[in-house]
This record gives C-alpha cells, structure tokens and sequence, in this order.
C-alpha cells in the first residue's frame, strides 16, 4: 500500500480489521480480587509501609512499584485467578440436605420435617448465603402445593427444624407423586437465587414409619431438546410433547376437598347430612396468586331447585377451612338415585365467580368417589370422612353459579 503526499490515508475495512486485531494468548478477565492480592507473612510489613497502600489499589501490572519480581507476582498470581475463581457449577459442591418424610394414613397428611443443611455453595458476595427449603408435589407443581420453611442468614450451615405439612394426601398419591425439594438464596433487592434440589419418589416412604434422608443437592435436570435429533425424531419429539401437554389439561387438578357424609335412619329426621370440612392446595383464581373459596353442594337432578346450599366466603387463602354442615331431608330409596355435586368456586366482587373444581357423589360415580357413597350408605349413622380430588370438569353435569 502505497501512499502519495498531499492525499488523505484510506484504509478499506479489510486492511483496518487486520490491522488491529493483535493474534496472542487470551488473558483472563481480571477481577475484583486481583486488586487485592493475597501477601504472604514476608510481604505483610512492605504492605504497610509507605506507597504499599496505594500499590494495592492497583492492580499488578509489569514493571510497576515493587521491584523486578513484579513479573513473577503477575504470573502467580494469574495462575490463583484460574484455580480460585472457578465458575463452573460442576467443579463445586452445592451441599447436603437432611430431613425427615412421614405419612399419616389417618389423616391423610405428609409431614417433611427440614432439619439442617451443610457446605451450601456461596450466592452472596460476603461468601455466605440466606437460604430456605421450597418444597413442589410433582406431577402439578405450582403455588397451590408449595410449601417453604424460613429463612436462615448469613450461613452456609443453616438449620430450620422445621415441619412442613400437606394436606389431603392419599395413598394413591404417594404411589405415583415426587417430592421435589429446593434450597434457595433469598435476595430482598433482586429475585431469589436457585442453590440446588432432590426428588424423592413418596412410594419409598412407607405409611405411619419416619424414613430419614441426607442427601447431595444436585441440579434441575435438563429439559429435553430436540435440536440435538434428526429431523424426524425432532418431529415426533413435537408431536408427543403436544400430547402430553393435552392430556395433562384434561387431567388437570385443582385441588383437593375433605368432606363428612353421614346418613340418619327415618325414625324421626331422616335424611343425608353432609360436612364440608375444608380444601387443600387449591388452584389459585386472582392476580395475587390465592383465591377467595367458596364451596356449593347440590343434591341432582333437582327438579324444584331447593337444594342449593353454600358456605361462607374464605378471603385470600389456598387453604380455606370451613367446617359446615347442610342436611337432605330424603329417604333411603330416594338417595339411591340421587348425586350430590360438590363444586368450589372463586368469588369475584362484580363480576361472575370462577369455577376452580368439583366432585360429584353418586351410584354412577368411580373410584374413590363411589367407595365413599357406598359406605355413606352402609354405614347408616356413622360419620364416614374422605379426601376428594377437585378436577376441573364434572361429567354429565351443568355447572351452575
């Protein structure tokens, strides 16, 4: 490239990038604490003398204040930015968890008792952390089945001894439901950090017997992606993810309803009674994340329309307790044909209710439903209290506000 006096230099983009882009090794990025190097016992009283303050201020560079070893200092001390500032996840331990699993089966409740966490990986820049245990039901997580314990600050070494209880818990959700446990880091000025989790498959927790767990926190497990198959396994990946997703909506739950059926002999108020006890992990309905439940039992078909009963309205709560009663007056052969729907609902202040779910009771029912509604009937008398999951059709029935 030639270059003529008294015209103005051109480079083209080709000639500029070549120009400035210098070929060599690619030093580390320098960080924080390479402008405070860790000194030795030796170096501690030139640390403290005159202009030591000021060289610490800076960072080591060649040829600055120090003598000609400042040249081996920097390589040193490049080495101890490799070696100490790891950022890899999968070179650091992110703790252990300890805790405690026992089912009820007479009340129908999982109690996790939190006892202590040890070595969790450091989220905060004083090298500690404020962590709390998140505890989700899986399959359905969500803000219904969420359980958390309080925090600890400060520590990478916190114990909680704490008891976390679900509700409503049959026996068949501990055959195919995982608890998934989660420790965090609290931040008050930005969102909440991820530290590390275990799942536990509930089969493994027998009935009535504590089983006690210490465990490694590990990473979520990856999500499957389909960028790594063929064309036509990453069609069929599609396809099955749609279906999954299709039949997890019209399986969907929302929630769980305890109720109390008992049936009095005509000798002198025949009739049903039936006890709404309370709801457990409803799904939420409102902006804020809760719902404002209320509860309906109607007894179908019902010709006249009168019996429509309703419970008072619970403010603000994923867990309402309503402790009502509401009485049939109907006899035995007339009950046999008979349904008693139990519907939840969301209340709305001027505006219509939202549905969240119900069950219906009756001959035609299934499962734990109809074992219920036969030993309502059987068992004349006597109070016979069951755990109902809320789903969010009602087959055959029209829903009625």
């Amino acid at each position: 490239m030639t270059v003529r006096k008294g015209k103005r230099l051109g480079i083209s983009i080709q000639e500029h990038m070549a120009i400035d882009v210098c070929p060599g090794p690619i030093r580390p990025i320098r960080q924080i604490s390479a402008y405070f190097p860790r000194l030795s016992a030796g170096q501690g009283g030139g640390a403290t003398g005159g202009g030591g303050s000021s060289s610490l201020l800076s960072p080591l560079l060649p040829g600055a204040a120090g003598g000609g070893g400042s040249l081996s200092a920097m390589s040193s001390m490049d080495t101890s930015i490799e070696i100490d500032s790891c950022d890899s996840d999968d070179n650091t331990s992110l703790g252990t968890l300890e805790f405690d699993l026992l089912y009820e089966r007479a009340t129908s409740s999982l109690h996790c008792i939190v006892l202590r966490a040890k070595g969790l990986k450091p989220m905060d820049f004083n090298g500690l952390a404020d962590p709390y245990v998140k505890l989700h039901l899986l399959p359905g997580a969500c803000k219904a089945n969420k359980l958390k314990t309080k925090t600890v600050r400060n520590t990478l070494n916190p114990v909680w001894n704490e008891t976390l209880t679900y509700c409503g818990i049959t026996e068949e959700d501990m055959y195919r439901k995982t608890l998934r446990v989660s420790v965090c880091d609290e931040d008050k000025l930005t969102h909440n950090e991820f530290i590390g989790e275990s799942r536990v498959a509930l089969r493994r927790v027998k009935p009535d017997q504590t089983k006690h767990f210490n465990i490694c926190l590990e990473h979520p497990p990856p999500l499957p992606s389909p960028t790594a198959m063929s064309t036509a396994l990453r069609g069929i990946s599609c396809y099955l993810r749609e279906w999954e997703t299709e039949q997890q909506r019209s399986l969907e739950e929302r929630g769980r309803l305890l109720l109390c059926l008992q049936y009095f002999p005509p000798r002198a108020r025949g009739g049903l009674c039936v006890g709404v006890k309370r709801c457990a992990h409803l799904a939420a309905m409102d902006v804020n994340g809760y719902s404002d439940p209320y509860v309906k039992t109607y007894l179908k078909p019902d010709v006249q329309k009168k019996s429509k009963h309703k419970t008072a309205v619970i403010k603000k709560t994923l867990n309402p307790e309503f402790n009502e009663e509401f009485f049939y007056e109907i006899t035995f052969s007339e009950l046999a044909t008979k349904t008693l729907e139990v519907t939840v609902w969301d209340y709305d202040l001027g505006k219509s209710n939202d549905f969240i779910g119900g069950v219906s009771l009756g001959c035609h029912s299934q499962g734990e439903t109809l074992q219920h509604w036969i030993d309502c009937l059987k068992n004349k008398g006597k109070k016979v209290e069951r755990w109902h999951t809320l789903t969010n059709e009602l087959p055959g029935s029209t829903l009625q506000e």
